[in-house]
């Protein structure tokens, strides 16, 4: 049984209360470790903390707050393969997928320790003589990090390390299904030489403690990756003191796949973005439109594929996909199945748990394939966040485009065709933040990356993500 507790101003402790709650292993549903049930009490201790130390973490140099990035950065890749593993008993996920992950977080430390040394002003000629104008770059203040389950170590990762490169000071709320591995990742980061109070960690329910940090008006600026809902409510209450606030948002991700596209490569691409983490990634493919002369090709390859996935138990087992999460999130995705099948849907694949007494515990369960959908069920409007997808045929391009903008979101988009002409016209038209063609990858790490309509305001990634933690300041100075 691990027993972890908060970082709050340079110190490990419990809960004011001495409050706890378990985290469970959602392969076996047995209760791995305990954490602490942060109350009130505390998250004033971290906000306070972080406001005292802001001033001096702000006032080191970028190449100063860099070479502590750096340090952070190779203490998680020294550690990886435990934190990974902590990862997959607590969330699910293979381990090969979890020490991915691990080690892409530590690049992003390593990437804004980087990004931050170019963070360039400019100097604005005015019209007087011995008269210039300077824009510089300042770091906002406190920032609060609300990270989601799904990807425990690289959502956090973002977040603290656009924040501490820009000189700004963290509450970091982990997410309650996952933080283990996330306390392990800062562990890393308080090791390697960051001042007390500027990183603190706060275990908890969202509603709770995320609600007050929101509303405190020493945090400058929240950072939230989730739900369209909740993060509505963040947007709301964070204008009661004017923060700055970046949300990455839910999606429902449609793949468009051209006559002239190379169908093995669509199919590959498919299997993997509908289906990898469980179909637990905000950029899954929900919803699949294929041009009707390829697409029952196309459904036939999509099934053989699909069918050749291994599931099992991440941490023991060499295979493809892990349980779910959670129970909420598998009883979500069977009633998506559900609704589909109940209005004409075709279920090419899956529908049921996998068979062998192995998975009668746990939220395991196959990956799904609705064939002949319409946008009349749920499948194709709401995000199932769960190994299911729906596929349906078009006629035209317009009707494909007009098919994947029939939806609330904008987060992102993927397109297969060979016809540079189909490429350009689809890219530009469909309205999402992120666009890939011929890949199944729409972000990555120096791009900015950032959704459209209520997938999202504001950006991650990239020199955007780092200043979304900066603000601007004009000095005009008169020489002479």
């Amino acid at each position: 049984m691990i027993i972890e507790k908060n970082l709050i101003n340079g110190v490990w402790k419990n809960a004011s209360n001495g409050g706890t709650f378990d985290v469970t292993n959602p392969a076996t549903g047995e209760v791995m470790a305990t954490v602490p049930r942060s109350t009130n009490e505390d998250v004033e201790e971290a906000v306070r903390a972080a406001d005292l130390s802001f001033k001096e973490w702000s006032l080191l140099s970028a190449f100063d707050r860099g070479a502590i990035l750096r340090k952070a950065s190779d203490n998680v890749h020294q550690h990886a393969k435990n934190i990974a593993e902590l990862l997959t008993q607590e969330m699910g996920k293979p381990f090969k997928e979890a020490l991915g992950e691990v080690e892409k977080g530590a690049n992003i430390l390593r990437y804004y320790a980087e990004e931050a040394e170019r963070v360039y002003g400019r100097i604005i000629a005015n019209p007087e003589a011995g008269v210039e104008s300077r824009v510089i770059y300042q770091p906002i203040g406190v920032t609060a990090a609300i990270s989601p389950w799904n990807y425990p170590i690289e959502l956090l990762a973002w977040k603290v390390g656009a924040a501490l490169a820009s000189g700004c000071t963290i509450i970091c709320k982990l997410p309650s299904e996952t933080p283990i591995s996330p306390i392990a990742f800062i562990k890393c980061i308080e090791k390697a030489g960051v001042f007390p109070g500027v990183v603190n960690t706060l275990t908890g329910s969202g509603s709770d403690i995320g609600t007050l940090l929101v509303k405190h008006p020493l945090v400058k600026k929240v950072a939230f990756t989730g739900s369209t809902e909740v993060g509505k409510t963040v947007l709301m209450e964070s204008s009661k003191t004017l923060k700055k606030v970046s949300l990455e948002l839910g999606g429902s991700l449609p793949m468009i796949i051209c006559e002239d596209a190379d169908i093995e490569m669509a199919v590959k691409g498919a299997v993997r973005r509908s289906f990898r983490n469980m179909g637990q990634i905000c950029i899954s493919i929900n919803r699949i439109y294929v041009d009707r002369k390829i697409y029952n090709q196309f459904i036939e390859k999509f099934t053989v594929e699909t069918e050749k996935l291994k599931i099992g138990d991440g941490l023991f087992d060499e295979c493809d996909l892990g349980p779910m999460c959670t129970s909420k999130g598998l009883e979500k995705t069977i009633e998506h199945i559900e609704d589909a099948v109940g209005k004409g849907a075709r279920l090419t694949t899956g529908g049921k748990r996998p068979e062998g007494d192995q998975f009668t515990r746990g939220n395991y369960y196959l990956p799904s394939i609705l064939a002949d959908v319409n946008h009349d069920m749920l499948i194709m409007q709401e995000e199932t966040f769960g190994p299911a997808v729906g596929v349906m045929p078009f006629d035209s391009i317009d009707e494909a485009i007009d098919l994947a903008n029939d939806s609330q979101y904008g987060l992102a988009a993927i397109v297969y065709t060979n016809h540079l002409g189909l490429s350009e016209k689809l890219s530009r038209e469909i309205n999402a933040g992120n666009v890939a063609i011929n890949n199944v990858d729409a972000g990555v790490m120096n791009a900015p990356y950032g959704g459209w309509n209520e997938s999202g305001i504001g950006y991650e990634h990239g020199p955007e993500g780092l200043y979304e933690y900066l603000r601007i300041k004009h000095i005009r100075v008169t020489t002479k």
